[in-house]
């Protein structure tokens, strides 16, 4: 591949870079307002779940909003597997996961 080429692609890849973080940007003032189903298991530190086995839920905050959208995304078309969480994940609309990836993503909760 000549230079110009690979540098061609390095600026789309860039462009598509910023383009999903745009994606994801969400208002994490909303965010707060919207998470009351999440801190149930994700504010409490430490906690373990039983069902459907058990395992030590992950924290939220600090987490890449993107990241976090792509994980709601999962769960909500069932990509991912938790009973729980695809039944929350199920009533968000994209709106709400930007919102509430934004909060968590600029939490250290």
């Amino acid at each position: 591949m000549k230079r110009p080429a690979i540098v061609s692609v390095v600026a789309w890849g860039l462009l598509l870079a910023l383009s999903g973080t745009a994606q994801a940007a969400g208002d994490p003032a909303a965010g707060k307002t919207k998470n009351a189903m999440c801190i149930g298991c994700h504010g409490i530190e430490g906690y373990r779940t039983s069902y459907p086995t058990v395992y030590q839920v992950p924290r939220l905050g600090g987490q890449h909003a993107e990241y976090l959208v792509k994980a709601l995304e999962a769960y909500k078309t069932g990509a991912r597997n938790h009973p729980s969480m695809k039944g929350i994940a199920a009533t968000l609309s994209t709106k709400d996961m930007e919102d509430l990836a934004a909060y968590y993503a600029n939490s250290g909760k």
